[in-house]
């Protein structure tokens, strides 16, 4: 087999060449006797290393459109899922209400269903005070008058001390706190502390045959007070 005479630097110089980094100085190096099978898989080994050597670092990492789009991608999907579940979870905080105008609430019964009047009145007599549910959820007391129709108001059922809910005492003709002892007249009027305020009142109207509950900004007329609650 002949022998053949190499540089040490012989490999790396061959590959120095093809990128443009060919220094003569190291050509010059004293040589140095090996023997070498140049066989074709030394030669494709020596070639694979010479290119894997040539190939600018900079060529393998993504340019920065690429990494932004896999970004707002990410971002996109990510904000997709959240934006449903934060969407119910916020309207849990959200009053409920609806269907009147002028920033009305349709009253609703024990059921949840809306109280209509004429209905209404076949189930209630004269006198009678029973709580639905009216202006931002509050328990609202609809009074049916001596007559027999529906007063133009409603009585917030909230403790004016403490926020407990009042009930109707007919026997005593009286609103009656069962908490601190809280007494208000038929009409919601405050005539026994510890409570310091008359309960709320709201607009109570008939609307295509649904009762309507109104924010009552007007006088109070049980006391001819500014409404506290306004």
């Amino acid at each position: 087999m002949a022998s053949s005479t190499f540089s040490p630097a012989t490999a790396s110089q061959l590959c120095s060449s093809k990128s443009g980094m060919f220094a003569p100085s190291t050509a010059l190096a004293k040589p140095a006797k090996v023997n070498v099978a140049m066989g074709k898989e030394r030669v494709g080994a020596m070639r694979v290393k010479c290119q894997a050597t040539s190939i600018p670092a900079d060529d393998r990492v993504p340019d920065m459109g690429k990494r932004q789009l896999m970004n707002l991608l990410l971002l996109g999907a990510i904000s997709l899922p959240t934006g449903f579940m934060l969407v119910p979870y916020a309207a849990f905080f959200v009053p409920p209400g609806g269907g009147g105008g002028a920033g009305g609430t349709i009253a609703k019964d024990a059921l949840g269903n809306d109280v209509i009047a004429a209905e209404w009145l076949k189930k209630h007599g004269p006198g009678d005070r029973t709580l639905t549910q009216g202006l931002k959820g509050d328990p609202t007391y609809l009074v049916v008058e001596n007559d027999r129709t529906l007063a133009t108001y409603g009585i917030n059922a909230v403790c004016t001390h403490l926020g407990c809910v009042v009930p109707w005492n007919a026997a005593e003709n009286k609103f009656i706190c069962p908490c601190h002892g809280s007494q208000y007249n038929n009409q919601g009027k405050v005539v026994r502390g510890p409570a310091p305020l008359s309960l709320a009142l709201a607009h109570c109207d008939v609307d295509d045959g649904k009762v309507i509950f109104v924010p009552w900004t007007e006088t109070d007329f049980r006391t001819g007070d500014a409404p506290w609650w306004a």
